[in-house]
């Protein structure tokens, strides 16, 4: 790699040109009016926003509407997790059903990762933030790993929404470990199963 430093060529030993040599650039994370972009788009995966409506008396925000999705999956089974301040919960993957997640309260990420072979977005991971900036109901297809991670300082309340009821005795979910070396994605060590 040639760099150039106030008109002049820099040697490839010099340490501008290592370190910059090993670094990563920045990707995009605003568009040129202001918008954030989105990582890859996970096929099947789809969000819903739900504004916060804030008057003298509280909050009110929608949690779930059949007409968002008009796609005939039931709500069979609901459930409150929590998840602690700097905790990972995953990798999990569903092969029978759908969930669809709210975070009530705090600060988390989910990441996806899509492994099915006849997806558009097969091999491709998406990072999400959700927080009471970032309202939404995300739906997360079957055969797509997916981890949560609290990003915030309060322990993070998620609601789901699964289109299966729990099956106690043959629970729908696989797990693989947050530090897996077949998911590209890296934790930066926090702790979680």
């Amino acid at each position: 790699m040639v760099i150039r430093y106030q008109g002049k060529e820099i040697p490839p030993d010099h340490v501008l040109c290592e370190t910059l040599g090993a670094a990563q650039a920045d990707q995009q994370t605003t568009t040129d009016d202001g918008s954030a972009t989105l990582t890859p788009r996970i096929e099947g995966a789809t969000r819903r926003a739900s504004p916060t409506h804030v008057d003298e008396r509280g909050r009110l925000f929608e949690v779930y509407s059949r007409d968002w999705f008009p796609d005939d999956e039931p709500v069979e089974h609901v459930y409150v997790t929590t998840l602690r301040p700097g905790i990972v919960k995953g990798w999990g993957l569903h092969e029978r059903h759908v969930d669809r997640y709210f975070l009530i309260s705090g600060e988390m990420q989910v990441v996806l990762y899509d492994v099915r072979p006849d997806s558009p977005s097969c091999g491709k991971l998406s990072v999400i933030t959700l927080g009471p900036e970032n309202r939404q109901l995300l739906r997360i297809p079957a055969y797509v790993w997916h981890a949560d991670v609290n990003i915030g300082e309060t322990e993070a309340v998620l609601l789901n929404m699964p289109t299966m009821i729990y099956d106690y005795r043959n629970p729908d979910k696989h797990r693989l470990p947050p530090d897996t070396p077949l998911i590209p994605y890296d934790f930066g060590g926090r702790p979680g199963w």
